[in-house]
């Protein structure tokens, strides 16, 4: 993997206020993928540009995705199979200079835990709630958007 990861694709920087903000979705299911992009919305805050979404169903998809740059919020879920997300949020923080925020999706509240040990920077339970599941999202893009910025 790449040492820093700030440059998107269309050339703009990660954090840039007039790019997209853009979320990574991992999943192996499709409807939950969907859920997710259907609880952030294309505009979450008025104080936030819009959000691309770029969807993942493999763990090299995203590894790949990352690698090219320009992500400003990962969220994995924590019950994708062969590969789950918090064990490759672990490995994304422990590779990636500069990872951005991740969200981590879990079975249930209990195993927010297990979020903490992946390192996760933030965990939400199934049923996904839209409600905590965009504020939590809404939360991490300004965390990265503010370090973006600082750099």
């Amino acid at each position: 993997m790449s040492a820093e990861n700030t440059a998107s694709p269309n050339g703009s920087s990660s954090g840039d206020s007039t790019g997209p903000l853009r979320v990574l979705v991992y999943s192996d299911d499709r409807n939950t993928r969907d859920k997710v992009k259907f609880g952030i919305g294309k505009r979450p805050e008025r104080d936030l540009p819009p959000v691309e979404f770029l969807e993942c169903a493999t763990q090299p998809a995203v590894l790949k995705a990352l690698d090219a740059g320009g992500i400003d919020v990962v969220i994995l879920d924590g019950e994708a199979v062969p590969a789950g997300g918090m064990g490759l949020a672990r490995q994304l923080k422990d590779e990636i200079f500069h990872c951005p925020p991740i969200l981590v999706l879990t079975g249930r509240v209990q195993d927010a835990w297990l979020a903490t040990w992946s390192r996760a920077d933030a965990a939400v339970p199934y049923p996904l709630d839209p409600v905590a599941l965009c504020r939590t999202t809404v939360t991490l893009a300004r965390k990265r958007l503010a370090a973006s910025s600082a750099r």
